[in-house]
């Protein structure tokens, strides 16, 4: 039976993953067991995906990244170059904390900077986008915009990536779609129509 998904010779996959069809695992890359990996995921070179991790739909992840027991990343996540997880919120090696890992959740859609750090436990909301070398210490909210060590917000962000310029009503467009956005109680929102 032919593999619904790429995976390089160079690649290691255990057994007891769940890998949907049109996953492409590069180079010298490890899946280990009980992750699921949604369709059309793109994972790039010397990546390792730890037991028990989800990724969603459409997840591409860049080279050097490993994605830790307890992560969730939704549908359309992006993960930058060498960006980094944690796991444990006190780690010590004399220390057994296996037991102990924090969940981190990255929403539908958000964007993590090359080598930026997502402390355990700190939600990334969905359209977040993280900046590169940023250190993400508390959750973060849908739409944000955050740069900086430890991670501050700048703004608000676009479905596409575009810094949002709200006008008097708290409302906004994005430059590339002209998506309508509100910003109501410091949070914002797309507007369907």
């Amino acid at each position: 039976m032919e593999s619904k998904f790429f995976a390089h010779p160079t690649a290691v996959i255990d057994e007891n993953c769940e890998i949907a069809e049109g996953v492409k695992i590069w180079h010298f890359s490890h899946i280990m067991p009980n992750c699921k990996i949604g369709e059309r995921c793109n994972i790039g070179q010397n990546v390792v995906v730890f037991p028990k991790v989800i990724l969603g739909v459409n997840v591409k992840i860049q080279n050097n990244v490993s994605i830790y027991t307890g992560v969730i990343c939704e549908d359309d996540v992006f993960l930058g170059p060498s960006m980094v997880f944690t796991n444990v919120i006190n780690p010590r090696s004399a220390v057994n904390r296996r037991g102990e890992y924090t969940k981190t959740t990255v929403k539908k859609g958000a964007s993590i900077g090359a080598n930026a750090t997502v402390v355990c436990g700190n939600d990334v909301g969905k359209y977040a986008f993280i900046g590169a070398g940023a250190v993400v210490t508390k959750s973060i909210s849908d739409y944000a915009l955050v740069v900086g060590n430890p991670a501050k917000q700048i703004g608000w962000v676009s479905e596409y990536g575009h810094k949002l310029q709200f006008n008097d009503q708290g409302m906004a467009l994005c430059p590339e779609t002209n998506q309508k956005y509100k910003i109501e109680n410091a949070k914002v929102f797309r507007i369907n129509e």
